[in-house]
């Protein structure tokens, strides 16, 4: 085994899915996938913990196929957070550091940042992270790194990303109940965005949006850093369970018909009628169907419109929309988003990785990459502890849930 090699994991906690991706990282920082799975979650409601032995018991179940592939027991990951009270707040802050001659340090720039949070934050929420978008010394705005620069004020002008408190602790004590410490949590649309934009995308000024089961997060990126995150609390679901009460049939089959028929035009000439099941064939009005997924699908991209407005991003942003997420998988989905909102939009899919990333090269894998990515470059990872045999099955949820007692 290469002793310079570190690994990391990233897992993606969402409503309707839990998908994880185990990365080795070598000492140049280079990610290469080792293990990867996917599994249905449970006990998560628009983003946010119902329970905890519902997310906990997905979690355990999802990963042990996924460690047994990689041949490492995860112990820690960076780990997704969702749901509409992920944030993000705009302040600002100012410290006196002394004489002109004093040359700013890590210090002057974490006591900047606290008092740009401090009463800005309310306190029954977690920052999540603090980006410093511009600096200002005696006066001098413009500065991306004060670091070494002389000067007596420092100034600060930042995004805050932050979540309801309750939220993050449960979010923690679910990953802990299946045995994995949650070393970060990275809003799901943040995440993604790490592992599908470039720099100059991040720069020209571009525009993500996470197309989830249960929900729908937007992050915007101008000048190379993040401008904005907004969560709305509807997803691809609401399209499959729109159909399932127009149409009077069970979740199942609205999702094979949403899957195999809909297509995000709306324009093409096609057969009027959507025959589904072999043994007992059904048959649906094509046009029916349609409306019903074309009106859920005009409100989820109205109030991604409105965040983009609110941003003051609407129809401003050069590299236009990319488009990650379960929901992306809807054919020519990109084109019905294109219309609604008047931007260049594109399917994020992430690329260039090592590893059996080819199985993981999807939009639905996007989150999970980039958690992996940003805990590869954080250096705050801890070895894994590699499995004596591949073939030694990880104890099982309740297992464990009982030891603890």
């Amino acid at each position: 085994m290469d002793n310079d090699k570190r690994f990391v994991t990233g897992l993606d906690v969402g409503t309707e899915n839990v998908r994880a991706v185990i990365a080795s990282v070598n000492k140049e920082g280079k990610i290469a996938i080792v293990g990867y799975n996917e599994g249905k979650s449970a006990g998560m409601r628009k983003g946010i913990p119902a329970n905890l032995a519902g997310p906990a018991g997905a979690i355990d179940k999802m990963l042990g196929d996924a460690e047994r592939m990689g041949g490492y027991d995860v112990r820690n990951a960076y780990v997704s957070i969702n749901g509409s009270t992920v944030i993000s707040t705009n302040t600002e802050g100012m410290i006196a550091v002394g004489t002109v001659e004093h040359e700013i340090d890590g210090e002057d720039l974490d006591r900047v940042e606290d008092v740009a949070v401090s009463g800005r934050i309310p306190a029954n929420r977690d920052v999540l992270d603090v980006i410093p978008l511009e600096y200002a010394l005696d006066g001098q705005g413009g500065i991306k790194d004060p670091l070494g620069m002389s000067g007596a004020r420092l100034e600060i002008r930042a995004c805050v990303i932050s979540a309801l408190s309750p939220n993050c602790e449960n979010l923690k004590k679910a990953t802990a109940t299946a045995d994995v410490r949650a070393d970060r949590l990275i809003p799901s649309v943040v995440a993604a965005a790490k592992a599908v934009l470039n720099e100059r995308q991040k720069e020209n000024g571009v525009a993500v949006v996470d197309l989830g089961a249960a929900t729908t997060s937007v992050a915007i990126y101008e000048e190379g850093d993040l401008q904005y995150v907004g969560v709305i609390p509807a997803g691809s679901n609401n399209i499959t369970n729109d159909l399932a009460i127009v149409l009077a049939i069970d979740p199942e089959l609205a999702e094979e018909i949403k899957v195999r028929f809909v297509t995000g035009d709306f324009d093409t000439d096609k057969s009027p009628a959507i025959k589904v099941g072999k043994n007992n064939e059904r048959t649906f009005d094509r046009k029916e169907v349609e409306e019903v997924v074309k009106a859920r699908l005009d409100e989820i991209f109205g109030e991604v419109r409105k965040k983009l407005k609110a941003a003051k991003y609407d129809q401003r942003l050069p590299e236009g929309i990319i488009l990650v997420g379960g929901g992306a998988k809807m054919r020519d989905i990109d084109l019905f988003a294109k219309k609604a909102l008047e931007a260049s939009v594109k399917i994020g899919i992430p690329t260039g990785l090592d590893g059996v990333a080819d199985a993981v090269e999807k939009p639905e894998f996007a989150t999970a990459i980039g958690l992996a990515m940003i805990a590869a470059e954080e250096n705050s990872i801890e070895p894994q502890t590699v499995k004596k045999s591949a073939k030694k099955s990880k104890p099982g949820f309740f297992k464990k849930l009982f030891s603890k007692f």
